[in-house]
């Protein structure tokens, strides 16, 4: 239901009669509002008891970072650094003071860590479960092109940053959003498009080829598996590497030649992973086995 209702919202939303005041809408990982000298990120994301994280296994800690992490990633999948957040808090009425510092300090220290100053916001109690909100505003150099989940060109390399599936064992608490990586790349490299992985591989995969209008041949063997997923002896690692979601890694699209460059610097922050080629879209979404065989790749993972 989620992805159809912004297919719906982006065909009844228009930046259209707004003149310069927006240059991206409603459809990516955030908007992006033209200024002098930046150009202002904004993402907004909402985390909540039941869906995204259990108070009675998680600390509150880890769940007040994670509501920051998030959207970080976001800022990261635009090529921006992040500047301001606004939190909106609804806490149980059973909620103490103590818990809710305790819940605000997972927020603060990971605000901290990356130069994010909270300026504003709501708290509220309610009878429901907790649920946190978080907008967040970055800015972005105005000669960085790209960075889109519609950039996608044919014979570009798909490349994905850190490793993926079994986030569910701690990482999805715990991951560090790729703001610095995103920053160094968009800086001294052309991203033609750019998205973070939160609800599966699979799933981001096919927006970002559905909103780029083309096709991706994915080869199986080259996607990174993560540790946890390894150590936990799983009989299928790949299918919980595409399926898994809440990665929060990044997914990139750039030309061939460019690849080669970034291979050879060795001052990028992680470890980057060439994954596959944007093909024509009538090719679909495939995965290549190990001889080299294209499968149609049903996409899945979490839908809210």
């Amino acid at each position: 239901m989620e992805h159809d209702f912004h297919n719906w919202l982006r065909n009844h939303t228009s930046i259209q009669g707004l003149g310069k005041s927006v240059i991206l809408g409603i459809g990516d990982d955030g908007a992006i509002l033209p200024e002098s000298s930046a150009h202002t990120v904004v993402t907004t994301d909402t985390i909540a008891e039941g869906t995204h994280f259990d108070t009675s296994i998680h600390s509150l800690e880890q769940i007040g970072r994670k509501a920051i992490a998030v959207n970080l990633s976001d800022i990261a999948a635009m090529g921006a650094m992040p500047t301001h957040a606004v939190l909106t808090l609804l806490m149980p009425r059973h909620f103490s003071l103590d818990e809710a510092i305790q819940l605000y300090s997972g927020i603060l220290e990971i605000a901290s860590n990356y130069n994010v100053t909270i300026i504003g916001g709501d708290t509220n109690r309610w009878d429901g479960n907790l649920v946190i909100g978080a907008t967040l505003i970055g800015q972005r150099s105005p000669s960085i092109s790209g960075w889109k989940l519609d950039g996608a060109q044919a014979a570009d390399r798909v490349v994905v940053s850190g490793s993926f599936g079994g986030s569910i064992s701690g990482h999805h608490l715990s991951f560090e959003p790729r703001i610095e990586l995103a920053n160094y790349l968009a800086g001294r490299y052309e991203i033609h498009a750019a998205t973070d992985v939160s609800d599966s591989l699979s799933l981001d995969l096919q927006l970002l080829a559905n909103a780029s209008n083309v096709g991706l041949d994915i080869e199986a063997e080259k996607i990174p598996i993560s540790n946890s997923l390894k150590a936990a002896n799983s009989p299928k690692p790949l299918d919980g590497a595409l399926y898994d979601g809440e990665d929060f890694e990044l997914i990139l699209t750039v030309a061939p030649a460019v690849f080669e460059r970034i291979k050879l610097d060795s001052d990028v922050p992680c470890q980057l992973t060439d994954i596959g080629e944007v093909t024509p879209k009538e090719q679909g979404l495939r995965i290549l086995d190990s001889h080299g065989t294209p499968n149609p790749m049903i996409p899945r993972g979490y839908i809210h």
